[in-house]
């Protein structure tokens, strides 16, 4: 049961349609006698159904098996199970007397990397353009607006124009927490990097500052003010490491 004044979770869970039948009640007789708080409710939901409008697109598009969120889950669980068989079989050698302890214990730390669908969406957006962007800067367009319309009391887009980049597009994707974003900067010589930006993970999972990398990506990852971010660039670039010098990462 909800607790009144209600939370800012309990406010995002009536939007959601996640709350039962006696808090909706409940929440709605209060949201009546606080008009400035059901405006910012109203405003939610209004997002929340731009967010549906801009992703309904993406179904009449032909199937994409690849992108299959069923498939991509097999995938990472494939991938973790060949993960863990290796530490086993480094685990073995080990008891039976090699040299292999220290190296099993890492392949087992990284079986799971953070961030993950962060590389994978630079994979089909940036490097392979499966997906299209849903927002284009054009003139004086505003990206950081853009992006405020989903993601309220997000942190700034970073600014990257001293490394010769800036936000050139942006793609609405979806995660099993909800929504998540990733804007596209470039230079002028066509180098890709991208801005990402999800709700945390299970069990509201914030991440500390850290870094991953996995087939030729690198993504430099932070969490705040309620959700998670990464940066990702191709790990094998002069400009990941210029990136870092940059923006602090």
């Amino acid at each position: 049961m909800i607790s009144l004044p209600p939370s800012e979770r309990d406010l995002h869970a009536y939007v959601d349609h996640q709350l039962l039948e006696s808090d909706r009640h409940l929440l709605e007789t209060w949201l009546a006698a606080h008009p400035d708080v059901a405006a910012q409710v109203q405003a939610w939901q209004q997002d929340a159904q731009h967010l549906r409008a801009s992703l309904s697109g993406a179904l009449q598009q032909p199937a994409n098996p690849d992108l299959d969120p069923a498939l991509i889950r097999q995938r990472i669980k494939r991938q973790s199970r060949r993960h863990f068989a290796t530490a086993a079989v480094l685990l073995i050698a080990v008891s039976i007397g090699g040299l292999g302890g220290w190296q099993a214990r890492q392949m087992t730390l990284n079986t799971v990397l953070p961030m993950t669908d962060a590389m994978q969406a630079y994979r089909m957006f940036a490097q392979d353009g499966i997906l299209p962007a849903d927002y284009n800067v054009q003139g004086n367009g505003d990206m950081q607006a853009w992006l405020d319309r989903y993601f309220t009391q997000a942190r700034r887009l970073p600014d990257l124009s001293q490394a010769g980049f800036k936000a050139v597009s942006a793609r609405l994707l979806t995660t099993d927490q909800g929504a998540a974003a990733m804007v596209l900067y470039e230079d002028q010589q066509g180098q890709r990097i991208s801005f990402y930006i999800r709700p945390p993970g299970p069990q509201n999972k914030l991440l500390p500052r850290g870094s991953s990398s996995a087939d030729g990506l690198q993504a430099e990852y932070w969490s705040g003010d309620g959700y998670n971010y990464a940066m990702v660039s191709p790990s094998d670039e002069p400009v990941t490491q210029m990136l870092k010098q940059t923006v602090g990462f």
